[in-house]
């Protein structure tokens, strides 16, 4: 060591006490070091010797490998920035990895951000060129991934049997070993903990590997959580299952596939948390009352609403729902359909519809009829 380079990983070690959830004196204790000793490393005040790194993974089981950097702040401002992209929508990207990419490797951030910058003003000039530049047959933009995952959905009428038979299964197992959290300690010997959101670093569900731990952002309400923990128990049973749904699908971008596979996820999920026969059941005896539903499930209103969706098996069909989420500027954030809906491709939604008065009455149910271009209604 003493003919190599001082290695300093400050940003680094101190990712890995906050992915941990430890303070500097706990991981000071954890080494059997001090912990102003702590504090000089995650400074870069101090290199990390050999022996220190050996203790460092045999402490925490880790590879020293799978750390990363640190961030600094106007950098970092921009990198989440261009992360925000629709092309990066399926990655999951903290906040905490990417200040601690900006300040790990400065120059690589600054060719990232150069190069986005380049796509970005081609993207634009190509879209004021004319859609029929970057569009085939059908109208659509095959290197959208978000449009790309729309579409996989919607031809399918956002309607998967084989998850929802996989789900139902696995309910009942979930029930058999007394929950949700049970089942990840029964079945994969997994504890569940709930840390604070600094902690968490922007992320609602991190699973650790190394300490046989999934965990949770304690800030989440009690219906995200039971779905951050239903996500990952699918992402643990049914992958199988969401593997063949979404080989059905021929996919042009990497980045569309990607998202596909997250949305299966989550309709996964939800099938563990809703079972179809039980929720369809429910939903013609509660007459689709939503927030009586969300009660029954324990789900919240956006969970139960996006599970009507879904209600179109086959030989088991009810009645037919989209779904659309806008914010107050009429911004379309989320749509779903099980019907073919005609969602405009680009902009908001219809400026006549009442969804847009929700903002203005909060907790109130607000009924409408629409009538499509074709008459129906």
């Amino acid at each position: 060591m003493s003919n190599e380079h001082p290695v300093y990983m400050g940003p680094r070690l101190r990712r890995l006490r906050r992915e941990l959830g430890l303070t500097q004196a706990n991981m000071a204790s954890d080494l059997d070091i001090s912990a102003s000793y702590v504090a000089l490393l995650e400074r870069n005040q101090r290199p990390l010797t050999a022996d220190m790194l050996l203790r460092l993974a045999r402490t925490y089981k880790m590879d020293m490998a799978d750390l990363a950097g640190d961030g600094g702040a106007d950098q970092t401002a921009r990198l989440q920035a261009a992360l925000k992209d629709p092309m990066f929508a399926d990655i999951d990207m903290p906040p905490l990895e990417t200040a601690d990419v900006v300040t790990g490797f400065p120059g690589i951030t600054e060719a990232f951000l150069r190069l986005h910058t380049a796509y970005r003003e081609e993207h634009l000039a190509l879209a004021d060129r004319g859609a029929e530049a970057r569009t085939g047959g059908d109208g659509h933009d095959s290197s959208d991934p978000v449009a790309e995952a729309r579409r996989f959905l919607a031809a399918r009428r956002n309607n998967f049997p084989s998850l929802d038979d996989a789900g139902e299964q696995l309910a009942q197992a979930v029930a058999t070993d007394g929950g949700l959290a049970g089942r990840l300690k029964a079945r994969h010997r997994l504890r569940v903990r709930r840390l604070p959101s600094e902690v968490m670093g922007g992320s609602m569900r991190r699973f650790d590997r190394h300490r046989d731990e999934v965990l949770l952002d304690d800030t989440l309400d009690t219906a995200s959580q039971t779905f951050q923990l239903a996500l990952q128990l699918a992402y643990l049973e049914m992958r199988s299952e969401i593997d063949a749904v979404l080989a059905e699908g021929s996919f042009a971008t990497e980045s569309g596939e990607r998202l596909t596979h997250k949305a299966l996820a989550s309709y996964a999920a939800a099938a563990v948390l809703m079972p179809y026969g039980a929720f369809a059941q429910a939903a013609e005896k509660r007459r689709y009352d939503v927030e009586a539903l969300a009660r029954q499930f324990g789900a919240s209103f956006e969970q139960t609403a996006h599970r009507l969706t879904t209600l179109q098996k086959p030989g088991h069909e009810r009645v037919p729902f989209f779904f659309i989420r806008v914010d107050p500027a009429g911004n379309v954030s989320k749509r779903l359909d099980g019907v073919g809906f005609p969602f405009a491709r680009h902009g908001g939604a219809c400026p006549l519809w009442s969804v847009h008065q929700a903002f203005r009455r909060p907790r109130e149910i607000i009924t409408q009829w629409l009538e499509l271009p074709d008459g129906q209604r």
